[in-house]
């Protein structure tokens, strides 16, 4: 049974409203689309395409999509594994002789599952400073391709644009055609996809929005980078309108034959059997109890996201011209799928809850037979932790709810038996539900602080490297103790011994190391139950 026209009107403007709160007028914005069905519910841009300007974001704006570039890469080496030109087990060396024998055991399906333990050129020391110099194909592979795996290909997954720069190199070399070239030629204009192109390689004259960065309280014109540099891994540029015909085309089988749709969707297995919710340049998960598809983007003046629920039919788009200083685009783009799919996530606003309420939910809860969530609480908030995991603060929005923060959709709340005692834990997150029942055992004991002088402390200051491109610094800020690792915000450690320290909130542990002339030599990190080796180097 189809919705009636009103009850289509009123969901529109439900969605209106979803997507209106998260944006202000004057400041960079989004232009977003949702599709149920085949059929527009909402398409619309809120904010600005150029402060300078005060000129407005329009929906048919041209913005860049970052990572979300990797699915259409993904489908052009599936359409010339179809043509038999290569095979998903082809190894690296088959098209680049010269590459070292690291190349033997990386096969193109490494490249298209981010497991092939190749290092991520985009983390390497100096890569910012150099992403504004255009950089051809061969200089970029010579880049990196001389550095050591960081695991065995097919055992571990770790986030690489690497591999996809590889792949675009692939469709280079087998079809004869540039990679700008191919995609618009073979998936652009076959799908009337006029206004997504690589970057400087545009088909059309449409308006393009201005990308920014967030400065202080107010924004600024982004950095620069060639896209020579994010290539197949992230240089296209496109519109939700052209995204949302993408998506007709999949819907439809086009472009590919349907094994070939099946495996680009199917989340590639590690060597152990373990998933790694990763697919053909999409990820693979659950929303709501059904499966999504879908990938973020970040580049910079932008961010991006995408998202299909294949079983219902919806498709989300969500384009920010801001790579940061605005909400998350994937909470946006769940929220808006989860109202049209009928289970809307509810609004976020801080209530208060007196200390004898929160104090029934302190305690432990179990996730499974060795790891556990502890909640605690700390003021007016809820702090919860996972064996060897982060700490997370919660503030309550209803008697028995939490959430983390606007930015994020986790969210916890808490059951009651007959007899009204807590008895479980059900945690919201990605669209999944998971209920973890209160056990009774007590709380493990929180480590203490070690008073440690700024003396004691110097001796640990400095760069650990963890791995080629992967550096922990140490160092003190005022009366904080922090440690910052390539390319992350910095964290918090606090020292519980005289050569160890907590990170809580990201659930580590440091642990130095001196040789025999008391000189401090390396650090242990500890997280997730893994002790990680870095040598110190300066």
């Amino acid at each position: 049974m189809k919705p009636s026209a009103a009850s289509a009107t009123t969901l529109t403007q439900q969605l209106d409203q979803i997507g209106a709160g998260y944006y202000k007028a004057d400041q960079p914005g989004a232009t977003v689309i949702v599709m149920k069905d085949g059929k527009t519910l909402l398409r619309k841009a809120y904010g600005l395409a150029n402060l300078r300007n005060k000129e407005a974001l329009q929906a048919d704006h041209v913005m860049r999509l970052g990572s979300i570039t990797k699915q259409f890469t993904a489908v052009a080496i599936l359409q010339l594994v179809e043509e038999g030109k290569i095979a998903l087990n082809d190894p690296v060396t088959k098209f680049f002789p010269d590459y070292p024998e690291t190349g033997k055991t990386v096969t193109i399906e490494h490249l298209l599952t981010h497991t092939s333990g190749i290092p991520s050129y985009t983390g390497k020391p100096g890569f910012v400073a150099k992403s504004v110099k255009d950089i051809s194909v061969s200089e970029m592979v010579d880049s990196f391709k001389n550095d050591a795996l960081e695991f065995e290909p097919g055992t571990s997954y770790k986030y690489n644009n690497s591999g996809y720069f590889l792949l675009g190199a692939i469709i280079e070399k087998v079809s004869g055609e540039t990679y700008a070239n191919y995609v618009a030629k073979r998936i652009f204009t076959p799908l009337g996809m006029n206004n997504t192109a690589h970057e400087g390689h545009e088909r059309s004259q449409q308006a393009r929005a201005q990308g920014y960065s967030q400065r202080g309280e107010g924004f600024d014109p982004s950095m620069k980078i060639s896209m020579t540099q994010p290539y197949a891994a992230g240089s296209l540029t496109s519109t939700v309108d052209d995204l949302a015909k993408w998506d007709a085309a999949i819907t439809a089988g086009k472009l590919l034959k349907a094994d070939s749709w099946k495996r680009a969707f199917t989340s590639y297995k590690l060597k152990n059997g373990q998933d790694t919710n990763y697919a053909y340049g999409w990820g693979v998960g659950q929303f709501e109890g059904q499966p999504m598809i879908s990938h973020g983007g970040g580049i910079p003046g932008f961010s991006t996201y995408a998202l299909r629920l294949p079983k219902d039919q919806v498709y989300v788009a969500v384009l920010h011209n801001a790579d940061r200083g605005l909400p998350q685009p994937e909470m946006i783009a769940s929220r808006l799928a989860a109202a049209v799919i009928g289970k809307p996530i509810p609004e976020f606003k801080t209530v208060m809850l007196d200390e004898k309420t929160l104090n029934q939910y302190v305690g432990v809860y179990r996730i499974d037979e060795k790891n556990r969530r502890i909640v605690v609480r700390e003021g007016n908030k809820l702090v919860m932790t996972r064996t060897d995991g982060p700490r997370t603060e919660m503030q309550a929005y209803s008697q028995n709810g939490f959430f983390k923060d606007q930015n994020s959709l986790l969210r916890v709340e808490f059951n009651r038996n007959a007899k009204g005692e807590v008895s479980d834990v059900v945690v919201h997150q990605n669209g999944n539900a998971v209920v973890h029942p209160k056990l009774n055992e007590a709380l493990p004991e929180a480590p203490k602080a070690f008073a440690m002088s700024v003396e004691q402390f110097a001796e640990f200051a400095g760069d650990y490297q963890i791995q080629p491109n992967f550096v922990l610094n140490v160092r003190r800020e005022g009366n904080r103790y922090v440690t910052q690792a390539t390319g992350q915000g910095p964290v918090d450690i606090m020292p519980i011994s005289a050569d160890t320290f907590n990170a809580p909130d990201v659930g580590g542990q440091l642990k130095f190391e001196k040789d025999a002339d008391g000189k401090v030599t390396q650090l242990i990190l500890t997280q997730g139950g893994r002790n990680t080796p870095a040598k110190k180097i300066k």
